[in-house]
């Protein structure tokens, strides 16, 4: 026979929450899951009334638990939000084709406002014509940096004060354990995604979920029989976020609180006070937010429309200075950036417009900006 549930003790238990440990009843469970991410939304500040908020949805759970879970607590708290769904086509056939229906499904149920933003529109580029020229390794590096700069353009093409993104306890969890890994000390505080809503990009972020164990979220979305879409993307098992996650995953099973520990480490950590960080400015290409000249989408831009794809990617400051300055490569300099071999043809690529060869110095072709949107 079922245990009664810790809360109310009228019901038998449906789970053991993860977080907790409690022995709890699904009505039990949904109200707990509710009011503990009320509280979090309270507590950090996240929004104000009449602000506009675009929900970064991909589809999967964390994003379709959040849409559901900020509109009935919109209505139930009344925070007074204008909710949007935002989405980003990466261009990867199959999986993002599945998960953008599985938004549009969520979204016809919502009554929310859906807006589709794609790496071909913005960039010239889909994800899959990006792994054809890199190869198996670094695709996860290239879409981070699209997928951010894309759902700030987004966002502001919808007049949206605020993105509002899925992350949850877990995940933030792997971000403090990257970053530590990595020695990344500007972004270990920001991935903790602390306080009011803020973060590095053009538009500010918050994570109503960041408190939330991916487990729970799971749970909840079974609970309230929410469709959503699970397979892994195609190009996911090389991220070396993979690592951080079996980590994780290592830590939690020795000791269960792990998870919480490690993102209540990354809300904690303090920097000395003569430690200099970059300073925030403008990329002198598309006007996006930049702590170098060029802001990182326009540095792997380049190399990709150059035929050198790991220009942007790795120890190659020398060669980015000296094609910068209009020195050619040598040979062997373009192989080391990814040039296909001598005598290999090239891809045949979408139309663009004039793209220049190596020789040319940077600066004198403009990346496709969000006025190139057409919704």
């Amino acid at each position: 026979m079922p245990a009664p549930c810790s809360a109310c003790g009228a019901s038998p238990a449906a789970l053991r929450r993860p977080k907790t440990g409690h022995a709890l009843c699904r009505a039990c469970f949904l109200a707990a899951f509710e009011e503990e991410t009320h509280q979090a939304i309270v507590a950090g500040r996240l929004f104000r009334p009449g602000e506009t908020v675009a929900i970064g949805a991909s589809g999967g759970k964390d994003s379709t638990v959040l849409a559901h879970l900020l509109q009935l607590l919109d209505q139930r708290h009344g925070y007074g939000l204008r909710l949007l769904l935002l989405s980003v086509d990466e261009g990867i056939a199959g999986y993002r084709d599945a998960s953008l229906a599985a938004v549009r499904r969520h979204q016809r149920r919502s009554g929310l406002p859906l807006h589709v933003v794609s790496y071909c529109q913005l960039y010239g580029w889909s994800m899959d014509r990006i792994a054809r020229h890199l190869g198996p390794r670094n695709n996860c590096t290239f879409c981070g940096v699209f997928r951010r700069q894309a759902l700030d353009r987004g966002a502001l093409l919808m007049g949206a004060d605020k993105i509002a993104t899925g992350h949850n306890a877990d995940d933030v969890a792997e971000t403090v354990l990257m970053n530590f890994l990595r020695g990344d000390v500007g972004r270990l505080r920001r991935g903790a995604g602390t306080g009011p809503a803020g973060g590095e990009g053009a538009v500010p972020r918050c994570k109503p979920l960041r408190h939330a164990y991916e487990k729970e979220i799971v749970l909840y979305a079974y609970f309230q029989g929410l469709d959503y879409f699970s397979t892994e993307c195609v190009y996911a098992p090389q991220a070396y976020r993979g690592y951080a996650r079996a980590l994780l995953k290592d830590l939690e099973a020795a000791r269960p609180s792990a998870v919480a520990d490690l993102g209540h480490s990354g809300e904690r950590l303090s920097l000395r006070s003569d430690l200099r960080m970059p300073a925030r400015g403008t990329c002198q290409r598309c006007g996006y937010v930049a702590s170098q000249p060029l802001c990182k989408a326009c540095v792997l831009l380049e190399g990709l429309d150059r035929g050198l794809p790991k220009l942007g990617i790795g120890k190659h400051r020398r060669l980015r200075d000296k094609l910068r300055d209009g020195q050619p490569l040598t040979q062997e300099e373009r192989r080391r950036l990814g040039a296909p071999a001598e005598g290999e043809p090239p891809e045949e690529q979408e139309p663009r417009g004039e793209l220049g060869t190596d020789e040319e110095p940077w600066g004198r072709r403009e990346l496709r900006g969000p006025q190139d949107l057409d919704f």
